[in-house]
């Protein structure tokens, strides 16, 4: 977190599942992004790129509930809607409106599934290379988390950040803080799955959808022409040389940052 901006504000909204930590960052005018981090990762994982999201409109980063971070989950989640429910009154304590949401990885999937569930506070949501919304995992994957589900071995995890990301990067910060979060906090959450076809159909928000061409976590390719055609109307993108850490690489981040950017302000105009 030191190597992220300072926040400009910080709340621990209680809802009925726990206590949910919020940093704020930005400009105070124009309609919100809030941002969803990538499984275990924290706020953090988005401290690259909230300097350039926060020059334009106020920026709302949140430890997701239930994920390892300074979010307290108190109560069980029974479901997937539960999810977005809890959300929902962390965004109306904060008195939040025409929110773009933005998810990276598992935090695609919870945009994905604010966005079905409870989408009333939404005006769009934007969704990185998201995790279990049109495909499944990979087979590596799904191998790795049994193995390490079974004898929880360290190295195993680092192999597979090695692997995933498609280069060493076991001394950054970041990843660091992602293989701790893997191996020692235990999530009690549903299973994450990919909605029902019918649910992604029936989204009522635009979506821009940015997919790693280079990514092994799951088919990509395969992935983002499902999106296609089940939500013709989307804004869907595959980036041909960018793995599923979209952030790895300082030319991803700005070409990320300037679609979401134009994404979100042409919802804007578009809302007027």
């Amino acid at each position: 977190m030191s190597r992220c901006p300072v926040p400009d504000a910080v709340s621990d909204v209680v809802t009925r599942h726990g206590t949910t930590r919020v940093y704020r960052f930005g400009v105070d005018d124009g309609r919100p992004v809030v941002l969803l981090p990538a499984l275990m990762a924290t706020v953090a994982c988005y401290g690259p790129v909230i300097p350039a999201l926060a020059e334009h409109r106020p920026v709302y980063a949140v430890d997701t509930l239930g994920e390892a971070g300074r979010s307290v989950q108190t109560a069980p989640f029974a479901a997937t809607p539960d999810r977005a429910r809890c959300l929902d009154e962390v965004l109306a304590h904060l008195g939040l409106t025409a929110v773009h949401l933005v998810g990276a990885s598992t935090g695609g999937w919870h945009a994905v599934n604010q966005a079905i569930h409870a989408p009333d506070r939404l005006a769009s949501i934007s969704v990185l290379d998201p995790t279990t919304v049109t495909t499944g995992f990979s087979w590596p994957v799904i191998c790795y988390g049994a193995v390490t589900a079974v004898f929880d071995r360290t190295w195993l995890w680092r192999r597979f950040l090695r692997w995933s990301a498609g280069q060493d990067i076991l001394d950054r910060p970041d990843a660091q803080l992602v293989l701790a979060g893997i191996r020692d906090y235990k999530p009690k959450v549903p299973f994450q799955a990919p909605p029902a076809d019918d649910d992604l159909r029936a989204i009522p928000v635009p979506v821009l959808a940015l997919f790693g061409g280079r990514s092994v976590v799951h088919d990509a390719g395969r992935a983002a022409d499902r999106l296609r055609a089940l939500l013709p109307q989307a804004d869907v993108e595959t980036l041909p040389d960018t793995g599923h850490y979209v952030f790895l690489r300082p030319a991803d981040r700005e070409r990320i940052v300037h679609r979401v950017i134009d994404f979100v302000g042409r919802v804007d105009r578009e809302r007027r």
